[in-house]
Protein backbone atom coordinates (compact mmCIF):
# COMPACT_ATOMS: atom_id res chain seq x y z
CA UNK A 1 0.00 0.00 0.00
CA UNK A 2 1.29 3.63 -0.87
CA UNK A 3 0.85 5.92 1.80
CA UNK A 4 1.75 9.72 1.75
CA UNK A 5 4.94 8.98 3.94
CA UNK A 6 6.34 6.25 1.47
CA UNK A 7 5.77 8.39 -1.54
CA UNK A 8 7.27 11.79 0.48
CA UNK A 9 10.23 9.46 1.20
CA UNK A 10 10.57 8.35 -1.96
CA UNK A 11 10.16 11.45 -3.30
CA UNK A 12 12.63 13.09 -1.05
CA UNK A 13 15.36 10.31 -2.24
CA UNK A 14 14.83 10.97 -5.69
CA UNK A 15 15.71 14.35 -5.21
CA UNK A 16 18.63 13.73 -3.03
CA UNK A 17 19.62 11.40 -5.82
CA UNK A 18 19.75 13.96 -8.38
CA UNK A 19 21.27 16.62 -6.59
CA UNK A 20 24.27 14.41 -5.68
CA UNK A 21 24.83 13.22 -9.20
CA UNK A 22 24.49 16.99 -10.63
CA UNK A 23 27.18 17.95 -8.64
CA UNK A 24 29.54 15.28 -9.47
CA UNK A 25 29.04 16.80 -13.31
CA UNK A 26 31.88 18.82 -13.35
CA UNK A 27 31.14 22.64 -14.35
CA UNK A 28 32.36 24.08 -17.71
CA UNK A 29 32.63 27.50 -18.45
CA UNK A 30 30.26 29.02 -20.75
CA UNK A 31 31.12 30.37 -24.05
CA UNK A 32 28.55 32.73 -24.53
CA UNK A 33 27.04 35.34 -21.47
CA UNK A 34 24.54 34.82 -19.40
CA UNK A 35 21.82 37.85 -19.31
CA UNK A 36 19.99 37.97 -16.48
CA UNK A 37 17.08 40.09 -16.05
CA UNK A 38 15.36 41.43 -12.69
CA UNK A 39 11.76 42.90 -12.91
CA UNK A 40 11.67 45.84 -10.52
CA UNK A 41 9.36 48.99 -10.64
CA UNK A 42 11.46 52.09 -10.94
CA UNK A 43 9.10 54.59 -11.28
CA UNK A 44 5.47 55.29 -9.46
CA UNK A 45 4.65 54.20 -6.36
CA UNK A 46 6.55 50.74 -5.73
CA UNK A 47 9.86 52.62 -6.83
CA UNK A 48 10.39 53.80 -3.23
CA UNK A 49 10.94 50.80 -1.75
CA UNK A 50 12.30 48.82 -4.89
CA UNK A 51 15.06 50.86 -6.11
CA UNK A 52 16.87 49.67 -3.24
CA UNK A 53 15.99 46.41 -4.21
CA UNK A 54 17.41 47.02 -7.36
CA UNK A 55 20.96 48.93 -5.72
CA UNK A 56 21.34 45.48 -3.86
CA UNK A 57 21.07 42.90 -6.63
CA UNK A 58 22.94 44.13 -8.96
CA UNK A 59 26.73 44.22 -6.63
CA UNK A 60 25.25 40.66 -5.84
CA UNK A 61 24.86 39.49 -9.16
CA UNK A 62 28.87 41.13 -10.00
CA UNK A 63 30.15 39.28 -7.20
CA UNK A 64 28.60 35.96 -8.17
CA UNK A 65 29.75 36.84 -11.93
CA UNK A 66 33.38 36.47 -10.63
CA UNK A 67 32.66 33.86 -8.32
CA UNK A 68 30.92 31.34 -11.33
CA UNK A 69 34.47 31.94 -13.11
CA UNK A 70 35.98 29.48 -10.99
CA UNK A 71 33.19 26.66 -9.85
Amino acid sequence: MITRRNALNTLAAAALTAGVAAMAIPAKAAEDTIKVGVLHSLSGTMAISETTLKDSVLPVFEELNGMLLYI
